[in-house]
């Protein structure tokens, strides 16, 4: 059986590098981004250059036409200057999601899973953290800085388009995965004995493993609909972790994810050095 296509967009950054190997398992992908090589100066094989800020959608659709789904990590990112640039910042990425919903429609693309962030809700975190609110889910929507508000309008782009109300009555289906830490070094980071820091890095990780999974079953599951018949879902991209703040409940419900990590297990050495640190044992 021929492998289903799937467009790639920010093929080179760093939410790609650590998906790419278990999509290329999986499906004939088309891989997108404006460098061949990603944040550690390596090749990328396979990434053909293309500006998807450019609003003439015609310079690069040709590699949306006859393709399954689309998963969509790009994003544009400059250094830090100032919240006028962040905020500017934030208007680019969204016209860049819009251009990529709007040619995948155009091309009638079935599914479409993006890479959001944990950071679209950053209001509540806090709370969570220090045990005065319930745990974090997909529905809480609220930001306290400018990349995390810039993602829940990332988000609310794809649910216009999942219930087809504006594009002929025919939705593109889609998934946002809201990403929480898919890096390994995030708990030997914390400042020793920092306890907060530590569960907090703890929390968020995401295995590779993890990540390729809810991705591939984000794309796979035949019916993804909510419980008002629009096929959008929000997930917590995270791991089976012991100290989660956030819920990944409608993820094991709706695409039977059933992540095989967790940060407890994976930690466990630097784990006992905090607590040392903080005189906890």
């Amino acid at each position: 059986m021929a492998k289903k296509k799937v467009v790639v967009t920010g093929a080179s950054g760093t939410i790609a590098t650590v998906l790419l190997p278990g999509l290329r398992e999986q499906y004939d992908l088309v891989l997108l981004d404006t460098q061949t090589t990603d944040k550690d100066g390596n090749e990328v094989d396979g990434v053909q250059i293309v500006d998807l800020m450019n609003k003439d959608r015609d310079t690069y659709r040709e590699y949306f036409s006859g393709v399954d789904a689309v998963v969509h990590c790009a994003y544009y990112r400059i250094e830090d200057q100032g919240e006028d640039v962040r905020f500017s910042t934030e208007l680019e990425n969204l016209q860049m999601t819009y251009n990529v919903y709007q040619v995948a429609w155009e091309e009638k693309v079935r599914r479409l899973v993006s890479a959001t962030t944990n950071h679209s809700a950053d209001f509540y975190e806090p709370y969570a953290l220090d045990g005065k609110a319930t745990m974090v889910t997909p529905d809480m929507n609220a930001s306290d800085n400018w990349y995390g508000w810039g993602k829940i309008a990332f988000e609310q782009i794809g649910h216009v388009y999942a219930t087809g109300v504006t594009h002929e009555g025919r939705p593109l289906e889609n998934v946002q995965i809201r990403i929480g830490g898919p890096r390994e070094t995030d708990v030997a980071n914390a400042p020793l004995g920092d306890l907060r820091r530590m569960r907090r890095a703890l929390a968020v990780y995401i295995s590779q493993r993890d990540m390729a999974q809810l991705f591939i079953k984000s794309i796979e599951t035949e019916d993804i609909r909510n419980e008002h018949g629009v096929p959008f879902q929000v997930f917590y991209g995270i791991s089976e972790n012991p100290h989660a703040i956030w819920s990944i409940a409608n993820a094991r419900r709706v695409i039977g994810y059933a992540p095989e990590d967790n940060s407890e297990d994976r930690f466990f050495d630097l784990i006992q050095k905090h607590m040392e640190a903080a005189g906890k044992i």
